[in-house]
């Protein structure tokens, strides 16, 4: 895939082209303005009666050939030996040069009639030379006008663009992505994700989207056991489900699915008893504390789900001794116009892939590791409700409108029995893959991600969502592909299967074609779960890729009579984008809309799959209107990254955001803000000297474009780093969430250093920053240099 070659131009459009560009003797690119501005001009004039010097002077031309002209006009060599056709001079300057572009066969042959008697050669030389005279004076006056009264072909370039792209997004309709939602539904309730990957396929084959395809792998999952999970006091002898509810024979043969899916895939799996101790977040300094309390050797952990990766805190409790985990989300972090207190939900303990071949495809023949539990610890979610009852708490602590957290007293010990059941088997992940191959730049790919549902999982509705609208964009840009458009990158559109088991279609297709892609992605658009909320819209996106996104928000926001202030940072996302953030560092952008009050809560609250929440999205947005606008919003993004001539990536915002990570922090060294400050004044020059002429068509050279490109595309690869807390990005350029702006791999650093007799572990992230910080600094000047090797070869 992406190795076809573009197809070449029409060569009649080609031969128009260099016809133009011959008579001008210029240098500039194709895309250069006819209408000439002031300063060219007289270098105008000047080549016309050059040429028409030329004419006089030489007794004939032979042949024209394109490949000659073509590199004429780049060596720009005026001693080499070429053929030329026979040119008539026109009434004007202008006439000229509508006369070589409208003459089809110019590019062919043409004769030249034989020379008059020499006699003749003064008097015609004279004519000649007066008329050259004339023409020069007057192709002035109206090289003038035409410079004054047109717009550049940069303008009419861009203002087409722009054109286009709104015919193709005038097009998306929520009606549209409705039906779609719908028809995804009510496919699920018969169908398994077999069918509803077929159903995909053949969706997208019909509008028009080309080489759709299958992606199948065999990968291990872990799923619910035959019967609920149970939690049992030992003092008392009661039993509850993780939802709350009492124990009974008639549950257990016939759990609910509610209650099947109530648990952590990839949890170890066992009965384990053991006191209950609260360790809140479970962040460091709070088992600092509690261990010196208690011992914790083979004890059950009551941890709440927020404010650090669920698999970051895992590995805590694991270094403290806990041999068992209940989870579960206190209410008090949730809005409380929701009320989950009775809901269960699923959470993955898997970073990525199929656990049984880390790091690699699991393609036929991969070895196979036993890797069915990626935890020691018996991992249990259980409501809110189960939590009060195992601490003997009311369940409503809303006192005058102040709520109060979950909290198991110090002075009392709770003793409990905890069973965990799960099985793992190997099943079949399918992904749905289909290109739209890219004119220009075919080996360029903006692939566009979104999921669908995966059987043995959650039945919430995300999925539908997520298909819905990448269909409908797919769609839209079909339409106008029929008419003979193409942009100039490739798109890959993907729907991936296994994402709510740690994001297994995705990581292993990236695994199978990594080389591939670290060479060719450019861009990354997630669509995953695109409408949680309704009332303000939240954008993730790379420091290269924030503002074009907040241009995007900001415009749409000017459209719209009600628009909250939209909200555009870098923080860690649950979703398929996981593995090209952090294994490729691909700038990657993301909308979704949210309410405000989760926002405002702790982060990774969305790592808790809910059963029944999920289910709710036409109350959500009941006219698709939400929907709609997350299609347009992600529709222009990708046409722009697709389509225009140099990728909209901001090198100098990645510099910025660097030295924001490190303004304030009193522990970064000298030698980190030092390297910050030349990252910056080196993607300050690189700006201003290499992006700033060529997103100017006038100064636009593609070979110049094309290496430019090359360099902003892999801009965030140098912050990538090998060793990170578990459920931490690789990629440090996000945050774990929005109220910290500094490194998070630092400030964890730090905090896990309180607990430890040496810094070691902090000296080691400080390193992993600083070379970071240099790697991208020499990256830059290196792309300096070669652009300054190139232009020295030139002249």
């Amino acid at each position: 895939m992406g190795e076809n070659e573009a197809s070449l131009p029409n060569t009649s459009l080609q031969g128009k082209k260099m016809a133009y560009q011959k008579v001008n003797a210029d240098q500039r690119a194709p895309g250069h303005s006819q209408y000439l501005d002031n300063d060219d001009l007289q270098a105008t004039a000047l080549d016309l009666e050059w040429d028409m010097e030329k004419e006089l002077e030489e007794p004939g031309f032979d042949q024209f050939r394109l490949d000659r002209a073509e590199n004429q006009n780049l060596e720009n060599s005026e001693t080499a030996d070429l053929n030329l056709d026979s040119i008539q001079p026109a009434t004007s300057p202008k006439g000229r040069f509508q006369r070589l572009q409208e003459e089809s066969e110019y590019v062919t042959r043409y004769t030249r009639s034989a020379p008059k008697s020499n006699p003749c050669n003064f008097c015609r030389l004279s004519k000649m030379l007066c008329t050259a005279i004339i023409l020069f004076i007057f192709g002035i006056l109206i090289g003038y006008y035409a410079h004054k009264n047109c717009p550049s072909n940069a303008t009419s370039s861009g203002t087409l663009d722009l054109q286009l792209y709104q015919e193709i997004i005038k097009t998306i309709q929520a009606e549209d992505i409705k039906n779609s939602f719908r028809n995804l539904i009510q496919l699920y309730k018969s169908e398994d994700d077999v069918e509803i990957s077929k159903k995909i396929k053949t969706h997208w084959t019909s509008l028009g989207l080309e080489d759709v395809q299958f992606v199948n792998y065999s990968v291990l999952l872990s799923l619910p056991g035959p019967s609920p999970s149970s939690v049992t006091l030992s003092g008392s002898g009661q039993c509850f489900h993780p939802n709350g509810q009492p124990c009974s024979e008639e549950a257990r043969k016939h759990g609910s699915q509610d209650l099947l899916y109530s648990y952590a895939a990839y949890s170890a799996k066992g009965t384990l008893e053991g006191e209950v101790i609260d360790v809140g977040y479970g962040k460091a300094d709070d088992l600092k504390r509690i261990k010196k309390m208690k011992n914790t050797t083979n004890q059950i952990a009551l941890l709440k789900l927020g404010k650090l990766p669920l698999l970051y805190k895992l590995s805590l409790l694991e270094k403290a001794g806990f041999g068992g985990v209940l989870l579960y989300i206190d209410p008090c972090d949730l809005p409380k116009t929701t009320n989950l207190s009775y809901d269960t939900f699923m959470v993955s303990l898997n970073p990525g892939g199929d656990p049984s071949t880390p790091g690699y495809p699991s393609v036929d023949g991969s070895f196979r590791q036993n890797r069915s539990d990626l935890t020691s610890l018996l991992v249990q979610p259980i409501s809110a409700s189960l939590v009060a009852k195992l601490i003997s708490s009311p369940q409503d602590r809303t006192k005058n409108g102040v709520c109060s957290p979950l909290e198991l007293p110090n002075n009392e010990e709770r003793i409990v029995n905890m069973q965990v059941q799960t099985v793992t088997k190997f099943k079949t992940v399918t992904n749905v893959v289909g290109y739209l191959k890219g004119l220009t730049s075919p080996d360029r790919y903006v692939i566009v991600g979104s999921h669908h549902h995966t059987a043995y999982s959650y039945n919430g509705q995300e999925w539908a969502s997520s298909t819905a609208i990448i269909t409908a964009f797919i769609r839209a840009l079909m339409l106008r592909v029929k008419r003979g458009w193409r942009p100039d990158r490739t798109i890959v559109f993907c729907s991936w299967g296994g994402t709510t088991f740690g994001n297994i279609g995705s990581y292993e297709w990236g695994e199978e074609f990594k080389k591939v892609l670290q060479r060719n992605v450019v861009a990354y658009v997630s669509l995953h779960s695109p409408i949680r909320g309704n009332s303000s819209l939240y954008s993730v996106s790379s420091p290269s890729l924030q503002q074009l996104v907040a241009e995007k928000s900001n415009f749409n926001c000017s459209r719209r009579a009600h628009c909250p202030g939209t909200n555009v940072s870098s923080v860690q996302i649950r979703g398929d984008a996981d593995y090209f953030i952090n294994h490729l560092g691909v700038p990657t952008v993301q909308f979704a809309y949210e309410d405000i009050k989760a926002l405002q809560s702790p982060s990774f609250l969305s790592e808790a799959l809910f059963l029944k929440r999920a289910t709710k999205i036409e109350e959500m947005d009941p006219f698709f209107n939400l929907h709609e606008t997350i299609t347009k919003l992600s529709g222009e993004v990708i046409l722009q990254i697709a389509n225009e001539p140099v990728l909209p990536f901001n090198a100098l915002d990645i510099a910025l955001e660097v030295q924001n990570n490190l303004k304030g922090d009193q522990l970064n060294p000298h030698q980190l803000l030092a390297l910050a400050s030349r990252l910056r004044e080196s993607a300050q020059v690189f700006q201003s000297d290499e992006m700033r002429p060529a997103n100017d068509p006038k100064e636009r050279a593609p070979i110049r474009v094309r290496m430019l490109n090359d360099i902003l595309q892999d801009m965030e690869k140098s912050f990538l780093v090998e060793q990170v807390p578990p459920g931490f990005y690789r990629n440090i350029l996000y945050h774990v969430d929005e109220k910290t702006s500094q490194f998070s791999i630092l400030l964890e650093a730090l905090e896990h250093c309180k607990s430890l007799p040496s810094n070691k572990t902090l000296q080691e992230a400080l390193s992993e920053v600083l070379n970071s910080i240099n790697s991208a600094q020499v990256y830059f000047k290196a792309g300096l240099d070669v652009f300054e090797n190139v232009l020295v070869g030139k002249n």
